[in-house]
This record gives structure tokens, sequence and C-alpha cells, in this order.
């Protein structure tokens, strides 16, 4: 028997072993926690060969450390301090960064308090099979363990316990390798505090504890010149310092953290998202709930170093000082083209003061109308950064040297591809050799002294234009998660593999995967997608009853018999939130052994399913409604082409084909229902894109896409089943039902969209209601015109709020509706292979229907609202992906025909477009046929009526139009379209230039 020994502490430890705090509750109520903490003597020192710690089945680092560091040749290991994790990551996450690392406890869960997205990348690299770190819970052991001090801030105590673990280790050290006799002995490893806080520097020192800066480390590391560009311009020690004499002063301080906060209380100041104006980069707005419209920020001094998304705090102007927007295109290149990045807004620069007075001119706008000003303001705070790393070229204008021998630092301009950012300054000694690169660049600080932001370079991704480069970049940009998946989330996939089948129905089901089951395998089903598909969530059957009705069913994929509650495929599901489908690749959800092949619903094999039956009058009323798990096997996979033709051709009398005219028939009267009950018809530009083949994946065609009935037929289906579904789960779990909503949009929304065209076309918009919308949007026509509804239908979208999925118990009852589809409640459940809320809704329906209990966590409204925003951000961002993935190639498509143009002696590319904007020095277009807007500027002075959203264009003898033309917004026009790649960047851009009613090339 073990034998077991009770120790009493004295009350004396209790100071030592216990841990005092106090929180703030959701509720707001500060209560005090007491932990009790249990010291140890044998947490493990985690260096190989260790004498006196027991061995570990963990990596070890290795017994000497480090030895090819210049300043410790006897070897080393790092210890780092929290804000060298809160800095400089990117630097320890690079490939060349393989110093044997310790991470104590402290500075862990310092990380984890300060920064939840640094402190998920440090476990990462902890996990990491390149890196040599090892975790020592310092807290726990004995001899390293330590309590605040009266009067010690939190910090203070936190750095006191970095020094005395590293005292300790350095000593601990020395005690494991005594000298052995008749041997010379060896100086012993050094670990050495690495800390960018020269406070703590200085105390180390004068306690003999070994310390070094991050730059100083670095500059005697062997890859120095490549690493140096990686570090952080913040607290770097050998950086120009942030307020250096003679430098200007450009922005107002921010607030204290608990003066914003107070004023955002009191409702004397605002907060909300900084959405720069992509026309104007002087300009941006931040949407706050005390106003209908967003609140204007005119001005660098008044966006005060905001970037897109960050979350800010405005003070408002008094009423007699709010403007309009101006009506001027501004391009932050053209304007900014001649600045210096190594001496910007120093004293004495007239350059700078050139910027300056050309930025005032801008901004000294017309006087308007006082029913078109909006509320403006300042921002005096921001309450979170959005900055993380962009995808940028280096302007060449800027490099000091081109030579790639020259390993000189440079100050060089890094410009985003985001033409919603600012251009950032950054410190490299790579410059020449990254020309013509995609580089991956951070933002580190942004001075008030500053035009710039400071950032420093990450990594580069490739030569511009090349297509891994180019699809990397567009990941990055939009914060797509696309690495492998790991081994342990591969592991939780069935072990059968690809030869996985559903078993049979009796002795062989082991799994009692047919429990509770219906068997549907007799049923005639069939998948309707497009073409190419190979995720096939849904199948559709239709069948005539006895009794006149008919039966309709849509099969959804059983995705949640395969992805289990809070298992690693699971959880790395519900951080990447959707699949994201690029032009030429998709990005998964899941692992494609379930997304393409055990899950995917694909013709003629066994399938797990969730079905989703009615009983529909002929007239598409429902009588009743049933959901059940099934097994089903699909009879054909049909895509929405061949679904038509086949549909169409009356020989075709064959069960098959008799249940897509049983479904299409009833889609119609659905359909024609929806749009009874005030559902919208919107639209939205859509294109395809013929590549040449699937290995060279090069763009030979642009068309707009083609739909069909056979679409509508799917997407009335698909909605039925959504609404359907909807209405259960919240019947069965009110409190949190995963579902979606589109809240009506601010009727301020569509005054423009209503003046342009009520003076264009004298037509009205009335936007009472979803109903009185879509009928006067039906109205919306011109006979000589038919691309002119979808125009406004277009438009219209535009002004519209974004849908979003939300947890039933967080919201009004009264918010829940749906104002696109006119639907008082909806959620997602049709495609779970590539959507996680669909995931959610699958459990949530099992446990409705009593088929499996539902998990604790759906049970937990915090933990669903937490999930959902995850959710809804990714979604946001996959569809921005997928426009710009589509925006690529069709500029590459337009290149490549505008080369064959050129060889065939045709010139370049000409299409027809749409006016949808007016400036005082510009028009906006959009070509429908490519599915992309674009800008024509004009260089010379034109008039403009911004009351009537009207330019005149001068005419030009040279151009061959003597008289002056007219353009107006929804006018139809001719523009001339080419790629152009910039001079010092590299990047690519479409360029229009207007050829009829007049040719702007001569202006």
């Amino acid at each position: 028997m073990v034998e077991i020994t009770i120790r009493k502490r004295s009350q004396t430890e209790a100071v030592i072993t216990q841990r005092k705090f106090f929180k703030k509750t959701a509720r707001g109520k500060v209560v005090k926690v007491l932990r009790e903490r249990y010291l140890r003597d044998d947490v493990g020192c985690g260096i190989e060969g260790c004498r006196e710690c027991a061995s570990s089945d963990e990596e070890l680092l290795p017994v000497n450390g480090d030895l090819t560091h210049q300043s410790y040749p006897n070897g080393h290991y790092i210890l780092p301090d929290t804000n060298v994790f809160l800095s400089q990551m990117d630097l320890l996450e690079s490939d060349r960064f393989r110093s044997p690392m310790i991470l104590l406890q402290t500075v862990l869960e310092e990380v984890r308090h300060r920064s939840l997205p640094l402190y998920n990348r440090l476990k990462a690299l902890t996990k990491s099979e390149d890196k040599r770190i090892w975790t020592f819970y310092n807290e726990y052991r004995s001899e390293t363990a330590i309590v605040r001090e009266e009067d010690e801030t939190p910090n203070d105590r936190n750095d006191r316990g970095i020094r005395i673990a590293t005292a300790w280790y350095n000593t601990h050290i020395s005690l494991t390798r005594p000298p052995i006799r008749g041997q010379t002995k060896n100086a012993p490893p050094t670990v050495v505090l690495m800390t960018e806080d020269a406070a703590n520097r200085q105390k180390a020192e004068q306690a003999g504890i070994s310390c070094i800066s991050v730059r100083k480390y670095v500059e005697g590391m062997k890859d120095a010149s490549q690493l140096l560009d990686l570090l952080s311009a913040t607290g770097s020690d050998d950086v120009e310092p942030t307020r250096a004499s003679g430098r200007q002063v450009l922005y107002p301080e921010y607030l204290s953290s608990a003066t914003l906060m107070a004023g955002v209380k009191a409702g004397e100041l605002h907060q909300g998202h900084f959405n720069p104006n992509p026309y104007n980069y002087l300009e941006g707005t931040v949407s706050v709930p005390a106003f209908s419209k967003p609140i204007l920020l005119a001005g660098r001094e008044n966006m005060n170093r905001a970037v897109q998304g960050d979350i800010v705090v405005v003070e408002l102007f008094n009423e007699k000082e709010w403007k309009a927007p101006t009506d001027e295109v501004v391009d932050q290149e053209a304007t900014l083209k001649n600045d210096d990045a190594e001496d910007s807004a120093e004293e004495g620069d007239e350059n700078g003061e050139d910027v300056i007075a050309k930025e005032s001119r801008v901004l000294r706008s017309a006087q308007v109308p006082v029913s078109e000003r909006q509320p403006t303001g300042r921002i005096v705070g921001v309450i979170k950064r959005n900055w993380r790393a962009y995808v940028c070229h280096i302007d060449s204008t800027s490099l000091t040297s081109t030579l790639t021998t020259s390993l000189s630092t440079q100050t060089v301009f890094a410009t985003p591809v985001s033409r919603l950012l600012p251009r950032i300054r950054l410190r490299t000694r790579q410059a020449p050799s990254l020309l013509n690169q995609k580089i991956l660049v951070t933002i580190d600080r942004w001075d008030t002294t500053s035009r710039y932001p400071e950032g420093h370079f990450v990594r580069s991704l490739g030569k511009v234009e090349s297509k891994e480069a180019e699809q990397e970049s567009l990941l990055l940009e939009y914060e797509v998660p696309y690495r492998p998946f790991g081994k342990a989330i591969l592991d939780c996939l069935p072990p059968e593999g690809d030869s996985w089948v559903v078993p049979s129905k009796g002795g062989g089901d082991n799994h009692n995967v047919w429990r509770d089951r219906e068997d549907l395998r007799d049923v005639i089903v069939c998948s309707i997608d497009p073409p190419g598909c190979q995720d096939i969530d849904d199948a559709l059957h239709a069948k005539l009853l006895p009794n006149g009705n008919v039966e309709a069913g849509v099969h959804i994929a059983d995705v949640s018999h395969f992805v289990l509650p809070d298992n690693p495929m699971d959880s790395e599901a519900a951080a990447r939130g959707t699949t994201v489908y690029l032009v030429d690749n998709r990005i998964d959800m899941l692992p494609s052994l379930l997304g393409t092949n055990l899950c995917s619903l694909r013709p003629y094999v066994e399938r797990l399913a969730f079905s989703t039956i009615w009983e529909l009058t002929p007239n598409a009323d429902i009588v009743d409604v049933r959901f059940t798990k099934s097994v089903i096997q699909s009879k054909a996979a049909f895509t929405y082409e061949e679904a038509q033709i086949r549909k169409d051709d009356p020989h075709l009398q064959d069960e098959l084909t008799k249940s897509i005219r049983l479904l299409n028939s009833l889609a119609v009267k659905l359909k024609a229902k929806r749009m009874t009950a005030g559902a919208l018809n919107l639209a939205s530009p859509e294109v395809k894109i013929h590549l040449d083949s699937a290995e060279s994946s090069e763009p030979i065609d642009v068309e707009q896409k083609e739909l069909r009935e056979t679409n509508s037929l799917v997407e009335e289906f698909m909605l039925l089943a959504n609404v359907s579904v909807a209405r259960k789960i919240d019947e069965s779990f009110p409190q949190t039902a995963v579902l979606r909503r589109h809240l009506p949009p601010p009727k301020t929304n569509f005054e423009k969209l209503q003046d342009i065209l009520r003076k264009t076309r004298g037509l009205t918009l009335d936007v009472s209601s979803s109903g009185a919308l879509a009928a006067s949007l039906d109205k919306c026509i011109d006979p000589s015109e038919p691309a002119f509804n979808t125009l406004v239908r277009i438009m219209a979208t535009r002004c519209m709020l974004s849908a979003e999925y939300f947890c039933s118990g967080s919201v009004g009852r009264d918010t829940f509706g749906h104002y696109g589809l006119a639907s008082d409640i909806y959620t997602h459940f049709t495609s779970p292979i590539r959507r996680y809320a669909d995931v959610l809704v699958h459990r949530q329906l099992a446990a409705a229907i009593g088929f499996s209990p539902l998990h604790a966590s759906l049970h937990s409204k915090s933990h669903v609202e937490k999930v959902l925003d995850v959710v809804n951000r990714r979604h946001r961002m996959a569809q921005m992906a997928s426009r710009a993935s589509v925006e690529f190639y069709v500029g590459l498509a337009l290149k490549g025909r505008g080369e064959a143009s050129k060889a065939r002696g045709e010139g370049e590319v000409r299409e027809e477009a749409f006016v949808i904007r007016t400036f005082r020095n510009g028009v906006g277009v959009f070509v429908s046929k490519l599915g992309i807007e674009g800008l024509v500027t004009f260089t010379r002075d034109i008039q403009f009526d911004a009351d009537n959203y009207t330019v005149t264009v001068p005419g030009s003898a040279s151009a061959g139009s003597k008289e002056d033309a007219k353009i107006s917004v929804f006018d139809k026009v001719v523009v001339q379209i080419e790629v152009e790649k910039d001079k010092n960047t590299q990047r690519g851009k479409v360029k229009m230039t207007l050829i009829e009613p007049v040719d702007s090339r001569a202006l």
C-alpha cells in the first residue's frame, strides 16, 4: 500500500502560498479572490543532463545552450520578459531565430492578460518543432515564488519575479556542474535576461544578473542583417527618438483612457470604428449610435493617426462647424509622392510645408447647404488598435541607394496594397532586394511628430504578380487562416479514411450509426450545384402524395456526425468560421476527407444526412414539417445548366425529371409568396472567370454569370429549410438558438440614392418598409436600357446593413427579422461543410428532435455570442477575399485581352459602363459586363453641379469632339480599360479613361 504523508503548513507560510487579487464581475461587482498555491522544489529547469532535476518526456534545452553568439562564447539561454513578447513576436517567430529560450510562467500569464492574440501566437511558438523553448513554472517553485510587496505595482512585482528566476537559473546551473578533479573547469552557460525596459536592465545589472536589450542581442547573432529588419520600432534603442528636437508636432496627444471612458459614459464623447474614405485619404467617418449619419473627420489632424478598423473615441464639434464630405478625388500617392521617408515632418522641411498647404486647399470645401452637412468632429483617443501585418510594396523613389550590395540601413516607404491605409515608414538593410516584391509589414507606432506610422519588415511573400505571392498576400490581407490542418485535427477523422462507408443496417453497425436514422436510400434524391462543385452540402427530392399534396425534402450533409463538439477539429472549424472560395483555390473549413468525400452528398454512394421533409399543398402551403437524421443515396449530381436542360426537355418523363419539375413548380410559388410578403430582389455584380486549364489557372475571359430557373429552385428550398429549422431551434432553445438576422437599414442610408433617382430620372424610392422598397425598385425601369434596373438594385444593396449571426437570448425578439427576405426568423442550416454556424445549428436541431443531447457549450449564451462574433468576422473577411480574388483575375484577363488586342492592332479594351458617382475632378463608373468599378479622373477643370450630380466636360478639337459633354449619374458611357503598373511600387491597377461621349485623354 502506498504511504501517504500529510504535512500541515505553518501559518507563516500562508503569505507565500496564497495569492490574493481583486476581480470585477460581468455585472461590475468587485470581488476578492483568494487562491492557494502549493510550492514545490521539484519543478524542472528543462536543461538536458541536469543532475538535480527529474528527467522529462518533453524536449529539453541543449546542455550548453547556444554557442554561436559573439557575446556568450561559453553558451547561453535567453529569458525574455513580457515586453519582448508583446513587441517583438515577429522576431521570435522567425526561422532564423533559434536561440534556446526559457519562458517563465509569470511572463506567459502576463502576455495572456495583455493580449489574447499574442498569447495564442506564443502558445503556438512553444509547440513549434523548430524552436527550443522550455516553460518554467516559477510561481510554483519554492526558490523562485514571490509575493507582491506593499506599495509595489503588479508590473514591478512581475519584473522582480523575472529577475529572481534569472538569478536562480544561473546559480542552479553553477551548482549542478561542480568542478571535476584533474580537469579544467569550464565556465557554465549563462541565462541572459532579455528586456526592453531600461530600468529593469539597470536593476538586473546592480544585482549581478546578465541582461541585454533585444537590439544588442540581435546585433551579435550570425544572421544579424536579416533579423534586425524584424525588430519592432517600439522601444528599439537605436531608432531615432520619438520626440527629437526640431520635429514639428502634427497631431494632438490622445486623452487618457480614464478620461475617454468617462466621456463616452457621460455621452460627451462617442465611440466607434474608424472608416477611411476610399476616394479621399484626408477624410474618414465614425458611425456611432447617437446619430443616424456617421461623424465626419476632415483633415489629417482630426483623423489623428487612426487606421482602418481602429476603435476610436470622437469629440463632436459645435454644430456651426459641421461640414459635408468633399466631392473631390484626393489620391494619397499623387499628393505625397515627393515626400522624403527620412525626414518627413522635420522643421524646415519645405516639401512637408508644401504638402500641408496642398492638403489645406483640398479641405477648404465650397459652402454647402445646411441640410447636406453631417456631424463633424475629431479623434481624441484610440480604445483598440487594429494594427496587424499588412501586405505592401517598397516605394522605389524613397530609397537612397538601390545597389543590392548595400547593407546600410535605409528608411523607406512601404505602400500598402489597400488604398485605405497610410504609407508606412520602415528601416531596413534589405531595401534594394525587396524592390518588386510583395512584403509583409507590421505597424509599431505612430508618433505625433510623424506624418506616417512606423513599422518593421516581417517577411517577403514573393515577386509581384507571381500567382503564389498574389494568392498568399490576398489571404493575409483578409486574415484568412490557411495553414495546413495539424496532426491533432487529422487524428479526429475516421481512422478508415477514404474507405469509410455507411455501415450495414443491422449486425455490422458497431458504432450505432443507424440509431434513430430514417432509411431514405430508395428516395429519388439529386443535387444541383455550380460546375465543378466537390463539397456538395445539399440534395433535394419531391414526390406526389396520394392525397394530392406534395412531399418535398431537403437533405443536408450530416457534418455534426463527424465533427464532435470541443475536439481539435471542432476548435479549428470554429476559428476558421467558413470555407473561402477564391477563383482558382478553396481554403477549406474542414479537412478535405470530410468536405469533398465523406460528408459530400456525391451520387451513387450512401451518405449520412440531416433531412427536412415537408408536406406541401399544390400552392406551396406547408401542411406539416418534420426533421430526421437519415441515410440517403443521391441518384444524380447536376449542374444548374444540366438540371435546366433536363427540366425543359419534353421527351424526358423519368421519375428524376418529374421530381425536378415538381420542385420547380413549388419553388415558383414559394418565391411569389416571399415577394408578396415584401422580400427584396436585390442584385450584386457577379462574373464568371474562364480559366485556361486547371493546371495553369490563367484567365482567358470574363463574362456575367447567367442565372437560371434551377438557381432559383435550389435557393427557394434552402430558404424554406432555413426558416423551418430556425423556428424549431428557437422554440426548443429560446436563450441560445443560433439565428441570422438582417436589420432594416436607417432611412438616411437611402437619401442620396433617392435624390439621384428623383433628379436624374424623375423616379421615387419608397423605403418605408421592405415591401414598399421592393415595389418601388420594380418601377425603376428604363425601357431603352434593361441593365438600368439591375444597376439601381446594386446601388440599393449597398445602402443595406450586413446580415449577421446572433444568439437568440442576446437581442430583443423584435429585432429577429430578416429584412431582405421579409421573414420574422431565419438561420443557416443548409451548408455545414463550409459554414461553422450551420454546424452549431445542426447540433441544436439534433437536440431539439431528441436525437442527441446538446453539448454544454451551446447552453451558454456567452459562449455562443463569443463563437458567433468570430464567425461573423470570418464571414465578412471571406466575402471580401472572394471579391478581391475575382478582381485580381479580372485584371489578369483584361491585361491578357489588352495585349492580344494590341497584337491584332486593335488598341486597348473598350467597354460600356454606367456612371455611378460624380466628383469635382472625375466620375466613378461601373462596368457591368466585368463586374468592376473604376475611376475616371480629369486633370483639367470641369464644371461640377453637385446638386444635380452632373459634370460638364469641355470638348477638345484634338480628341475630335468640340462640344461640351454633360454627364450625369446613371448615364451610359464608353471607357477604355487598361492594366498599368505603378512605376514606383510595381503594383498593378486598373486604369479607366473616358472615350464617349467625350475623350478624356486630352483632359
